[in-house]
């Protein structure tokens, strides 16, 4: 096994990043971000495209230096120490392979440039491309093996190495759907196996999800909420987490009364209970998330009422769109199988625990 370093806590400190263009002038890419990564932790970044979170890994990498702030890593100031002497590994999206290096030589150049032995380079080069998957695969070629094994190629190349931090940007974008499934969990178990402080950024919800300890989810240059995948689901604190960590509905509402812990809210004439803990004076704007999932959907008269305008079978599970409060909701069912079908233009009353609405703030 390889003899890993002690995992490197990191810390940003304030770090921004402006950049001039031309027509466009001064562009903010990150504002003043705040963040720590835990020694040993797997934090992601997740966003759409253009949230600032590649700019905020290049600038722990050290591919970029931050307009402002300061980065440290295992307690070092490395804001102006460059990407070579920071001692992490970097997994790009596009693998970065040389192309007329064999798989040994690929995964064997960072070793060379630090000057290591032969036998000491054939033995880390061998133990890595066996931890991998990728035994006996030495003397190929890059363009011998599939998306999925070059990939494999560039995490051993960047782990071989014996780095404190381990950085991921986009790494399974280009791997079809399949493929992307059994490669994060490949990742996971291998970045606990080695306990390598890493940080991975995707926009890709559902991979966040799956492999991360914790989630930073980031919007215009800012982290939004940063959390644990269940607590960024089941507690999202503005109407863009909760719309971009799985699907949500966003209701406005207004606070009808709030009396005995539970909060009473208007949806355009059609009443919902919820949690009192954090809801505003009667009169009051709010904004809720449901899940599609959390909505149960009943006979009329049973609860507040809704019209069916669409329906979706997707063999596991169907999907509803419901007219309810002047508003449209998803609502999901599992399992449908021998349920009697909700056809568009029924009017049905919909079921939503009162825990299961959550208060949101409304995005700037």
């Amino acid at each position: 096994m390889i003899e890993q370093a002690s995992p490197a806590g990191i810390r940003l400190q304030g770090v921004s990043a402006v950049m001039q263009d031309r027509n466009r002038g001064e562009i903010v890419a990150v504002r003043n971000v705040d963040l720590q990564v835990e020694p040993g932790e797997l934090l992601t970044l997740l966003g759409p495209s253009g949230c600032g979170k590649t700019t905020t890994l290049r600038m722990i990498a050290g591919f970029q230096e931050p307009s402002g702030g300061r980065i440290f890593i295992a307690g070092r100031d490395v804001t102006h120490v460059p990407a070579n002497a920071r001692d992490i590994g970097f997994v790009f999206q596009n693998y970065a392979l040389f192309p007329h290096l064999t798989i040994f030589g690929n995964v064997a150049y960072g070793l060379e440039v630090r000057q290591w032995s032969t036998a000491d380079i054939r033995r880390a080069v061998d133990e890595v491309l066996e931890l991998v998957g990728l035994a006996g695969f030495g003397e190929r070629l890059p363009n011998e093996l599939s998306g999925g094994q070059q990939q494999r190629v560039a995490l051993a190349r960047a782990i071989v190495i014996r780095p404190r931090v381990l950085l991921f940007d986009e790494p399974l974008s280009n791997l079809d759907a399949k493929l992307r499934v059994s490669m994060r969990g490949e990742i996971r178990h291998l970045q606990q196996t080695l306990k390598i402080t890493t940080v991975y950024v995707t926009h890709d919800q559902e991979e966040a999800m799956a492999i991360s300890d914790r989630i930073a989810v980031m919007e215009a240059g800012k982290i939004a909420q940063l959390d644990t995948a269940e607590a960024l689901y089941r507690r999202p604190t503005s109407a863009f987490v909760a719309g971009f960590v799985g699907r949500a509905n966003l209701l406005h509402a207004t606070v009808r009364s709030v009396a005995d812990g539970v909060a009473t809210l208007d949806v355009g004439g059609e009443m919902l209970l919820m949690p009192a803990d954090g809801v505003p004076a009667s009169g009051s704007a709010v904004n809720v998330v449901i899940r599609p999932e959390s909505i149960a959907i009943g006979k009329s008269g049973q609860g507040p009422a809704a019209v069916v305008q669409a329906r979706t079978y997707l063999g596991d599970k169907i999907e509803y769109e419901v007219a309810f409060g002047g508003q449209i909701l998803t609502v999901v069912r599992f399992n449908p199988a021998g349920d009697e079908a909700v056809l568009p233009g029924s009017v049905v009353s919909l079921d939503i625990p009162a825990a299961n609405i959550r208060l949101v703030a409304a995005d700037d």
